[in-house]
Formats: structure tokens, C-alpha cells, sequence
């Protein structure tokens, strides 16, 4: 089952604190960034936090589990999303532990023109 949009919304709506918050689909599915960082997928109405010491250190008790099938294991926050100011400060946290993504690379003459004939 894949994630609805009212429910990706809901979840952005409750780390409105959190920083710049925002989301991108992917595979039917979503990556949810804090601050340009990728810090959550959110998968069949679920969030899955990227796990990080910081993150787990707000959380306490952490449930680990897989976002999809094959995929390393997360932290599954559906027990701390209703309470706004403990999600917040998991994703925020979780944003400052991890590092920011490496500049891509622009593309050159030849690449752009190889795809533009496809």
C-alpha cells in the first residue's frame, strides 16, 4: 500500500518546528527531507527515521524495523509522531547528526546531448 498524500501532509504538518521541512516522491513512495538532508522515509503511511545516536538518544526505546523489503533497518516513530514537540525534536536532531549532501556533479556537453536524443 502506498502512502497517501493527506497522510505525508499530516506528518510535514506536525514538524513544522522542526526546520525546512520538505518531501519528495520516490517510488511510490517518500523521502522526507529537514534542512536539504534526507531524514525519514515515509513508507505505507509510516516513518521511518534514518538512524543516528542523537535520534535514538531522544527516542528512548527505539523499534527498529526495514521501510521496504530488502532495505536496513530504521526507526519506526509512529508511537512519537502525535506528540509534535518530541517528533520535532527527533527530526531535528537526527538532521544535525547527519552530514550534508555532497554537491552533485553538473552535467557535461556530452551527457546532455545523449539524452536529449533518446
Amino acid at each position: 500500500m502506498a502512502t497517501q498524500e493527506s497522510f505525508i501532509e499530516y506528518v510535514v504538518g506536525q514538524l513544522e518546528n522542526a526546520g525546512e521541512i520538505s518531501y519528495k516522491k520516490m517510488f511510490g513512495e517518500y523521502a522526507l527531507y529537514c534542512d536539504e538532508k534526507v531524514v525519514a522515509l515515509v513508507c505505507d503511511n509510516q516513518v521511518f527515521v534514518k538512524p543516528t545516536d542523537a535520534g535514538k538518544s531522544v527516542i528512548g526505546k527505539v523499534v527498529e524495523a526495514p521501510p521496504y523489503p530488502g532495505a536496513k533497518n530504521y526507526y519506526l516513530v509512529d508511537a512519537v509522531m502525535d506528540d509534535k514537540k518530541l517528533f520535532c525534536k527527533v527530526i531535528r536532531s537526527t538532521a544535525d547528526a547527519l552530514p550534508l549532501p555532497k554537491p552533485k556533479k553538473p552535467k557535461t556537453k556530452k551527457q546532455a546531448s545523449s539524452r536529449k536524443k533518446k
